[in-house]
């Protein structure tokens, strides 16, 4: 089968496709054909050798996908031929993966094939930080930095939904159209100087902040807080060490999401933090979660924004596309199979 097989670290061009041999599902396993992967920021780190969950290389990247069951393991009752969405520690950027079968949950009958590839990371994440961690509540306000990206874009959808008033920060018009028709009541450019004054001055603070970017966006959200508020750092997006600069050593320091515990109690505030990738040890609380969204999805027919689509030939000019900040939504790999 081909794969992209993560050899060296460095710039996209080391993301070369080759021929692996295809996986065989073990006992408990699920062998999958993908149609779809779904791209993620955490891969990009990878690529460059600065992400703590990454195995040891060599390996296949690829934290998610959506295609359908090809064979089965020993002890499975799942069924040749069901389509499903896969979410693991990597091996999606392949024609095929091995998975327990816990790791490839039944796809959502009202989404198209790519959608379901768009789905599972970012809809889980968004969910975990905003609803399991920070217990966000109807008509409360909230912040969500980067919101027209993949995990953004889920967060507006779902807190919109929800009944809650929502602000969404992103850097350029377009996104700021997007992030409102997906139901934001107010959409600000974070690159304004005075982004913050505006929410400040729209909302009189917020209750909850889904936080992805770090540094500067991270800090004044922080103080947007009101008595009760939640913030939950999902992302480090601003992260850009680069070994041989020095300078980009103090730039990663100065912008690490940090927090004081005296000025957070004197504000009655909380700061929370989530890794979906720790918790796939924890099978059945994950599971029970992604039925609460699937059914919550389901039911306000919510559907991922997919924003580009390259061939799987083509990823390293997708990651590319993405480091370019130009990407809205999901951006996808499409297999050679796909319908």
């Amino acid at each position: 089968m081909k794969a992209i097989v993560l050899r060296k670290t460095g710039r996209p061009e080391v993301l070369r496709v080759t021929e692996v041999p295809d996986p065989t599902p073990g006992p408990g396993e699920v062998l999958v054909r993908l149609h779809y992967t779904g791209l993620n920021y955490a891969e990009i780190l990878s690529r460059k050798g600065l992400y703590d969950w990454a195995p040891k290389r060599p390996y296949i990247l690829g934290m998610e996908g959506a295609g359908v069951i090809e064979a089965v393991g020993e002890g499975v009752e799942r069924k040749v031929g069901e389509t499903v969405v896969v979410g693991t520690q990597f091996g999606c950027y392949a024609e095929k993966i091995a998975v327990p079968e816990a790791q490839a949950v039944p796809a959502l009958a009202h989404l198209s094939p790519e959608e379901n590839a768009a789905f599972l990371v970012n809809y889980m994440t968004a969910w975990v930080a905003l609803l399991e961690l920070a217990r966000l509540q109807k008509h409360e306000k909230v912040l969500i930095s980067a919101a027209a990206g993949g995990v953004g874009t889920a967060a507006v959808q779902l807190t919109a939904r929800l009944g809650c008033e929502v602000y969404g920060l992103a850097g350029r018009p377009e996104k700021l159209e997007l992030v409102t028709s997906l139901g934001a009541a107010h959409a600000l450019n974070y690159r304004e100087a005075d982004c913050f004054e505006q929410v400040r001055a729209l909302s009189g603070g917020v209750d909850v902040v889904l936080e992805t970017v770090g540094g500067r966006i991270y800090k004044e959200s922080r103080k947007l807080l009101n008595p009760f508020g939640r913030l939950v750092v999902v992302g480090f997006s601003s992260f850009n060490l680069q070994k041989w600069n020095p300078v980009s050593w103090w730039r990663t320091v100065r912008d690490v999401p940090l927090v004081n515990l005296h000025k957070m109690a004197m504000a009655s505030t909380g700061v929370m933090a989530t890794h979906l990738g720790y918790l796939l040890k924890d099978t059945e609380r994950l599971l029970a979660i992604f039925e609460r969204l699937r059914a919550f999805v389901s039911e306000h027919k919510i559907r991922p924004v997919v924003g580009r689509v390259f061939p799987f030939e083509r990823a390293a000019e997708a990651h590319a596309f993405i480091e370019s900040r130009a990407s809205t939504g999901k951006v996808l790999l499409k297999h050679r199979d796909a319908s």
